[in-house]
């Protein structure tokens, strides 16, 4: 069901009817369980990008007190893996509502 909901969202985002810091605040609170803080949209953003555009390995920095691994930082791969944003991989720079 969670696939299906981010899938649903990610579509909303394509066609504009939502902004994907919107999709992703929606997506982390609703399809995870406990919910995913908020102050995690942001690195997820990132994460996105940077998949999108190949650079998997590259650390994308976490808010204070979130650690992966131990560190501060994690590969962009982990935390698109950790937060389930495949889905919103494939949307256009353009449709992201900001």
């Amino acid at each position: 069901m969670g696939t299906s909901n981010a899938l649903g969202m990610a579509e909303a985002v394509e066609e504009g009817m939502i902004e994907l810091r919107q999709a992703l605040a929606w997506h982390l609170q609703s399809n995870h369980y406990p919910p995913v803080p908020l102050n995690m949209v942001d690195p997820c953003v990132v994460a996105i990008q940077l998949v999108t555009e190949g650079e998997h390995d590259t650390n994308v920095s976490l808010p204070d007190g979130i650690l992966w691994r131990g560190q501060p930082v994690a590969p962009a791969w982990a935390v698109v893996d950790a937060h389930h944003l495949e889905s919103f991989i494939d949307i256009s720079e353009e449709d992201w509502g900001f």
